[in-house]
């Protein structure tokens, strides 16, 4: 069978690589997505959806709900992700799902108290454990990026 793939990767050169990319990204969005339905992650997240003016929202749902939520909607940007394999609509739109989902995460990083301290003295800007995990969120983000501007032609394409 002779599958005509019309994707982000579907690219010459080194279009090539971004499979790795997104099928990284799944393996990502899948065990985020898993980590949500325990009890020790609902209690670890609470702290940056109340402080988010983006996801407070979320809190409607009760500390167990607003995790879930979170899963749920990590668990459908890994299959859309999987989907636009095949299909380059669902590949730009799993990949803009992640870029919103990690831009809403890394701005925990700026909305969460306590993780930054800035100050003009010799260390102008330091965070503590929570801001490293938060930090790695910029390398995730790029990579959406490159998944959807990589997608997009193929996708806008189609809806022609």
């Amino acid at each position: 069978m002779n599958a005509d793939f019309k994707i982000a990767e579907a690219g010459s050169g080194s279009y090539r690589s971004l499979a790795i990319l997104r099928w990284v990204m799944v393996v990502i969005f899948v065990s985020f997505g898993m980590q949500k339905f325990t009890p020790q992650s609902a209690q670890g997240i609470a702290q940056f959806i109340t402080n988010s003016p983006f996801i407070s929202w979320l809190s409607v749902f009760g500390l167990r709900g607003e995790a879930y939520v979170l899963g749920i909607t990590e668990f459908a940007i890994a299959a859309l992700l999987v989907a636009g394999a095949f299909n380059p609509l669902l590949s730009a739109f799993g990949a803009f799902m992640g870029v919103v989902t990690f831009a809403v995460t890394f701005s925990f990083f700026f909305t969460t108290p306590g993780v930054v301290t800035w100050s003009l003295s010799t260390d102008p800007m330091a965070w503590n454990l929570t801001g490293e995990f938060l930090f790695k969120d910029i390398v995730l983000l790029a990579v959406c990026v490159v998944l959807l501007l990589a997608s997009l032609p193929q996708a806008m394409a189609r809806v022609r």
